[in-house]
This record gives C-alpha cells, sequence and structure tokens, in this order.
C-alpha cells in the first residue's frame, strides 16, 4: 500500500521563478485493441536509465525529497477522495469533458463515462472500445466528439492501424449520440487533413463547430500534404449530424509560421496548430501552434481571424495549449518541451523551459496585442525518471482572481494563482512518486480541471482521480455551477 503524507516532505526546492451508415462503437465485453501513438503527447516506450541517475532516485526517496514509487503526498489544503483504476481501456488516458453528472474521460483505446454524482465514489456507466490516438473528446448536448489522431485502415470502431503512406488510411473526427449514456451510438465521421489531434467546439443553438488541430504533414502522406497552415472547420448539424462536413480550412500562417530548426534551435518548426481554446462569450480563441502562440477573432466561426501572433525562442519549444482568464485579459500557454515524454522538472531543465507562459492582452479590439509577463513552473523535484511537463488544466472560477488547477504529468496536480501576472505561486499540490527509479515512464496526469465544486484528473497510467480543495482563496467557486465544461470550450461563469 502506499503511505499519505498531507504536508509536503521536500527538504529542498527548485529554482523556479514564480518569476453513420457502416459505423458502430463497440460496447466493451473483451479487452481492447492497442492503440498506436503519435508525436506531440505520444507515450514515450519505456527507456532505461544510467545507474547513476537510477541511484540519485533512490537516494533522494531514502531522504525524502522526492516520494517513494507510487506514494502519493498533497498539500493540506488539498484531500484526495477517490481513484477509479483503469479497467477494459488499458490505453493511455487522456482528456476528460463534463456534463452534469456525467465526466467523459478519452482513451488511446476509446472512452469511459462516469457517473460523479458521488464524487467520492464515481461508478462507471458505458466503456467504448473505439481505437485510435489521442481520442481526444469534448460533449454538447447529444452529442460526444473524439478525435482520431492515428492512421488507421477505416472510420470504424473496429479499425486496425494502417501506414499513412497508404490512401486508403483514414484519420480525423468521429461523432456519437450519447442522448443514452449507457449505450453511446457512433453516428458520424469527418476524414480531416493530418487527423485531429485535437478539437474544440464553438456551439450553436443549431449547428456545432469543430475546430480541428492537426500537424507534421509528409509528402509521402496522401492526405496529410505540406504546407499545412490552418484548421479544419467541421460543422456539424444538431438535428442530423451524419450530415457533418468540413466547411473550411483558414490558413493561419500565411508566411508559414515559425521555421524551428537551424533558424529557431530547439523551437518546433509550425506546421499547424497542437490546441486552440475559445471563450465564446468574448468571441475570442487562443491558438498553442507548436513554435507560435496566436489570438484571433471567432466572431464568425467559419472563418476565424487572426488578431496577434507570438513567439518564445528562448524558453518555448512546443506551444502545446491555452487557458484565458475570466476576464479575457490573460492567457496561460503551456510549452510542452519534449513532447510529453522527457523528465523536465529538474535543475538542468531549469524554471522557464517545459513551462506556463502568462501573457496580458493589452489593446482593444483587432489591435490586442499579447505581452509577455512571466513563466510559472513547479518547483517541487522530479526524479529524473518521471516525465513532467506542462500540461492540461483549468481555471478556477473565483472572481477578483486569477486561479488555475494543471496536470504536469508524474508532476502531478498544481493550483496556482496567477492574479499578480508577473509573480504567480503555487497554493496547493497533489502528486505521486515515480512510477520507476530504474527507467523513464510516462505517467501521472494528463488533465487536471475544476468541475462544479472538484477537481477531476485522468492519469494516463493510474485511472481517474478525484481530489477536493479547501482553501480560503478557491473557496468561492464551490458555488459557481455550470451544466457542461469542455474545458478548450472556456465559458463565461459569472455573465449567467
Amino acid at each position: 500500500m502506499t503511505s499519505l503524507h498531507t504536508t509536503p516532505v521536500r527538504r529542498r526546492r527548485l529554482g523556479v521563478a514564480a518569476a453513420a451508415a457502416g459505423l458502430f462503437a463497440t460496447l466493451l465485453m473483451a479487452g481492447p485493441a492497442a492503440a498506436t501513438p503519435d508525436p506531440g503527447d505520444a507515450a514515450a516506450s519505456r527507456t532505461d536509465v544510467s545507474a547513476s541517475q537510477e541511484a540519485e532516485a533512490a537516494a533522494a526517496i531514502r531522504s525524502g525529497e522526492i516520494p517513494g514509487v507510487d506514494e502519493i503526498i498533497h498539500s493540506r489544503n488539498i484531500s484526495h477522495l477517490a481513484n477509479v483504476p483503469k479497467d477494459a481501456l488499458q490505453g493511455l488516458n487522456t482528456d476528460l469533458a463534463f456534463q452534469g453528472k456525467y465526466a467523459f474521460a478519452g482513451n488511446y483505446d476509446g472512452f469511459r463515462i462516469f457517473d460523479i454524482s458521488n464524487p467520492k465514489a464515481p461508478r462507471t456507466v458505458a466503456q467504448v472500445l473505439c481505437p485510435g490516438s489521442q481520442n481526444d473528446i469534448s460533449v454538447s448536448g447529444n452529442l460526444l466528439f473524439l478525435s482520431t489522431d492515428s492512421s488507421r485502415s477505416d472510420n470504424s470502431c473496429t479499425s486496425t492501424t494502417q501506414p499513412a503512406t497508404e490512401k486508403s488510411s483514414w484519420e480525423g473526427m468521429k461523432v456519437f449520440d450519447i442522448s443514452d449514456k449507457r449505450n453511446p451510438k457512433y453516428v458520424a465521421a469527418v476524414e480531416t487533413a493530418c487527423g485531429s489531434h485535437t478539437h474544440t467546439l464553438v456551439p450553436e443553438r443549431k449547428n456545432v463547430y469543430v475546430y480541428v488541430s492537426s500537424y507534421s504533414p509528409n509528402e509521402t502522406f496522401p492526405d496529410c500534404q505540406p504546407p499545412h497552415d490552418g484548421i479544419s472547420v467541421i460543422k456539424v448539424p444538431r438535428k442530423s449530424p451524419e450530415d457533418a462536413r468540413i466547411v473550411n480550412f483558414p490558413v493561419l500562417f500565411p508566411d508559414g509560421g515559425n521555421p524551428g530548426g537551424s533558424v529557431n534551435p530547439g523551437v518546433s518548426k509550425t506546421t499547424g496548430c497542437h490546441d486552440i481554446t475559445v471563450l465564446p462569450s468574448k468571441d475570442l480563441a487562443a491558438g498553442a501552434c507548436m513554435g507560435d502562440g496566436l489570438l484571433f477573432s471567432i466572431k464568425d466561426p467559419e472563418n476565424p481571424k487572426i488578431i496577434d501572433r507570438v513567439q518564445d525562442n528562448v524558453n518555448f519549444a512546443f506551444w502545446h495549449s491555452a487557458t484565458f482568464n475570466q476576464r479575457a485579459d490573460k492567457v496561460v500557454f503551456t510549452d510542452e518541451l519534449g513532447g510529453g515524454g522527457a523528465a523536465t522538472c529538474n535543475e538542468e531543465i531549469g524554471p522557464k523551459r517545459g513551462a506556463d507562459g502568462i501573457y496580458d492582452i493589452v489593446g482593444k479590439g483587432d489591435h490586442r496585442k499579447l505581452v509577455f509577463r512571466s513563466y510559472f513552473k513547479i518547483d517541487r523535484p522530479q526524479a529524473d525518471t518521471e516525465v513532467c511537463v506542462a500540461h492540461n488544466g483549468s481555471i478556477i472560477p473565483v472572481k477578483g482572481r486569477d486561479l488555475m488547477v494543471q496536470a504536469w504529468y508524474q508532476g502531478g496536480i498544481s493550483v496556482w494563482d496567477f492574479t499578480d501576472s508577473s509573480h504567480p505561486k503555487e497554493i496547493g499540490f497533489f502528486e505521486r512518486g515515480p512510477v520507476s527509479t530504474d527507467e523513464v515512464t510516462t505517467a501521472g496526469p494528463w488533465s487536471a480541471y475544476y468541475y462544479n465544486g472538484y477537481i477531476y484528473s485522468n492519469d494516463i497510467a493510474k485511472g481517474f482521480d478525484v481530489l477536493k480543495i479547501d482553501d480560503r482563496r478557491t473557496d468561492p467557486a464551490k458555488q459557481v455551477r455550470t451544466d457542461e465544461l469542455n474545458v478548450q470550450t472556456q465559458p463565461d461563469y459569472f455573465d449567467r
């Protein structure tokens, strides 16, 4: 059994500056097929470490500097209420979405639906086998959306892996009817250029627009040809989702985007976007696009318009995701240094890489600009065997403060305050010790989101976690409720 500490056991902290027909789903009766990882959020294969690194990790555990293998620790203001291990779906756990009393959890092998009416005892309602990394997930009304970013033999849920060099291969968006949560039905599929690594919903009354982010074109891939300098926009009619279709492919980088490589060493070449977050109440979107960060208008959802674009060619390797604050005068961008497969929370990497970048939004209308203020990175030491980097998070809705909960893979979950853009600070945390001290293994929270009074996390290896934070700074959020949450479609919590 793992032991529990309610206070930090660290003896030091890192020097981090706070500074359709033929389509069907299979409800699980047997084990799932294997999924194929892709670049960006791909799981690294287990990699042996040197004898000295293994010895250092073991020594750090003995000294209490880091928790033991699978040991759970957390700050006093965090409680760990529940963990639901993986069941039939044994692939990597990925993103989360919420609706009413349900949580929807993506997995490289499909998705799982939990009843979270009792957060201390989440109950599985359904598990759907539908392999295809990433299986990024979101919901709107009776529709569930699932991204496929691995080359498949066809668009069914019984497909197998097939090379992207084959013209008949399929990648893209899948749509399910979830009016019966116990029996989701696969109703539509739309193939998109270079697949769908992530997607973002822009919901309307009659339609749901889907912004599809994908990247890494190749001249040998018939359906993923360079240049790939934009996003696919899909229109899904709510009453006839089988009629879903691509309505635009807006070019976001007419100059080709960040060249990366020899021009900007250590920076990803921009060949598309990794993730987009929209704030529909403000007609705004923020794009994390490999080597570039974007701010754009979505007044016309079929034709997004770029307002500003920024780069950080010193410290940001891979612009991964974005989060607005409630007032829409700040954006937090994350840098997924190492592609989610490397140990980057250590002294060698330092406090500014694999971190968050906090940007103020200044000016008005189409003249608004993104202005860098500071970096934030967890300063709790991690072993060199722990894959750790900034990943998915959400705001905690408190008027007058900018608070966020965020996943850091094996760095665990951080609750932090960026009300002062130039001086962010951590105010709570939860984490497990290393999965292993003799090899680098991808594990830990993929996503950590605040929903209706609780923090929910999808741990890549350990399953679905529920946490509660009790802190005077976050307590007002317990009174805020929303009927649906896709974190990349941020609600306006206070304009209701």
